[in-house]
């Protein structure tokens, strides 16, 4: 009895020592007992991967798993440096209760670099997020691929792209670049859904400043080569840019919030205390009826959404049109508007590619689209024509075509030509069309039909401006007044301006059930 009781105390003694050591093992995986690395880190006014994990997750639901792995290379030193974990944390969480899956680089860790086993973390990681249906969130902040591990850190890269190509359109993918992201690993964050980048710590390009400067003797800074701004306003690489680390994660659990977890799901329904039914008096001053006059179409938005709130998708890139996620009586709908305040609301080559890109994420994640719409055309002019504004714009017509979710459009004042079409009109698809009494609907403006026309008979006239005025005046009336396109059934009903939110929700509310039948294809091939 003796013998056994001091055994089992013996075990006991021998179990909390390990447990003890787990502990420590534990706490070391992600450099926490490396004053020295977190320093410099925030000496580079950058945040902690733990600190980060804080801010995305709902407090204490963070599970992470493989903290322990290690490295196997060898040579360079790397045999006398293997740190528990290898530089990236993965794990899942809750955001407002859901279950989202992330991996995370830890800078202080071999600079974050990417190794053969911190490659294989993230792919057990996104492979776990599309097992199970639920959104993957990157947090980067690495050096690119490990220089000692050679082809096999580049193998890595390969594995986590074609994972990004596999789960899209299946589960939504979202970057946060949080430190530099250069060379091969650019293409995981242009491969995903959404990228975050935060202002004078996130950097994105191909090719460093030095390889800019021996390559092409241009000197330029990170920030000035590939910041946040820079993609944020010029290259449109970054869907959002934030001021700090914590608004920027604040933003992502808000664009979590109105996302599904996966493509056999509906996004997240709310209960809102703003009415359906409420009319939106303000529009009626807010649009001008000179079609001439500019104004904002974001007030036009804020006054047709659930308490004026909606998540603009590049906000400062291709601004001649908005793409935004938003809810109407509760629901989440995917917005795309013309944007007359910029470029007079005129659809080119960036505008096509952001408007058709965002369609097609709300058409893979059931999200419904609303249409709003004001358009004088495609922009004309050589650079747009050289630079492929046939093929973009295509990119946004083949997006609407394709797209399965309910659509409904409301034409505010112009529509004019292919932008028309393109913008979602009855012909390609819509489920329903309204209009408001400003609408006008043409193969292009009066002024330019009457001039193609009736150019003889003005040129003949003995007073041609008159007779070009007169002119002019007779094509609006007999062509273009507010209800030849509902007098055709190309609108469904013209409508007041401020029964706008109580119809969109009507139809939205009706279209909720649409089950559109598609014929069988492996995949379409969409414009290059």
């Amino acid at each position: 009895m003796t013998l056994t009781t001091e055994r089992g105390l013996g075990e006991a003694v021998d179990l909390r020592a390990k447990v003890a050591d787990l502990g420590l093992r534990k706490d070391r995986a992600r450099g926490r007992d490396s004053k020295r690395a977190t320093e410099q880190q925030r000496a580079r006014g950058k945040l902690t991967v733990d600190e980060r994990l804080e801010l995305l997750f709902d407090p204490g639901t963070f599970t992470e798993i493989e903290p322990l792995r290690t490295h196997r290379a060898t040579g360079f030193g790397m045999e006398h440096r293997r740190p528990a974990g290898d530089g990236v944390v993965t794990g899942w969480g809750k955001v407002e209760g859901r279950t989202v899956f992330v991996y995370a680089h830890d800078f202080r860790v071999f600079g974050g670099s990417l190794g053969e086993a911190h490659a294989q973390k993230i792919h057990k990681l996104m492979d776990l997020a599309a097992s199970t249906g639920a959104p993957l969130v990157s947090l980067s902040d690495g050096a690119g691929a490990r220089i000692q591990e050679g082809v096999a850190a580049l193998a890595g890269y390969g594995g986590i792209f074609q994972r990004n190509v596999r789960a899209s359109g299946v589960i939504p993918q979202i970057s946060v670049v949080l430190g530099p992201c250069a060379g091969g690993a650019t293409y995981s964050p242009a491969l995903t859904d959404f990228t975050f980048m935060v202002k004078d710590i996130s950097q994105m390009y191909i090719t460093g400043p030095g390889v800019v400067e021996a390559v092409t003797g241009e000197k330029i800074s990170h920030d000035g080569l590939g910041g946040a701004d820079v993609h944020g306003r010029v290259s449109g690489a970054a869907g959002f840019v934030y001021d700090s680390e914590a608004d920027c994660l604040e933003e992502v659990r808000y664009l979590l919030s109105l996302l599904p977890s996966n493509n056999r799901e509906l996004p997240p329904g709310l209960p809102t205390a703003d009415p359906a039914d409420r009319r939106c008096e303000a529009l009626l001053d807010l649009v001008p009826v000179d079609l001439s006059r500019s104004y904002d179409m974001r007030d036009v938005i804020r006054e047709i959404v659930d308490v004026g709130d909606f998540f603009e998708v590049h906000s400062t890139w291709a601004t001649n049109v908005i793409c935004a996620l938003a809810r109407i009586d509760g629901q989440v709908v995917g917005i795309v508007a013309n944007q007359p305040a910029s470029m007079a609301g005129a659809l080119d080559i960036h505008a096509s590619e952001k408007a058709a890109r965002f369609v097609q994420f709300c058409d893979a994640f059931s999200t419904p689209l609303v249409t709003l719409v004001d358009v004088p055309g495609f922009l004309p002019g050589k650079d747009q024509e050289h630079g492929g504004i046939i093929r973009h714009g295509a990119k946004l017509l083949y997006a609407y075509c394709n797209a399965t979710v309910p659509r409904v459009q409301v034409i505010l004042r112009k529509a004019y030509g292919g932008a028309y079409i393109v913008m979602d009109s009855r012909s390609v698809g819509a489920d329903l069309s309204f209009a408001w009494p400003t609408n006008e609907i043409a193969v292009m403006g009066a002024e330019g039909a009457a001039g193609v026309v009736f150019r003889k008979e003005i040129a003949a006239a003995a007073d041609p401006e008159a007779t070009r005025a007169r002119l002019i005046e007779e094509y609006r009336q007999e062509l273009m007044h507010s209800y030849y396109a509902a007098e055709r059934g190309l609108v469904d009903d013209v409508i007041d301006p401020a029964d706008t939110r109580a119809v969109l929700a009507g139809a939205l509310g009706m279209l909720r059930t649409k089950n559109a039948k598609t014929p069988y294809r492996k995949h379409g091939n969409l414009p290059m």
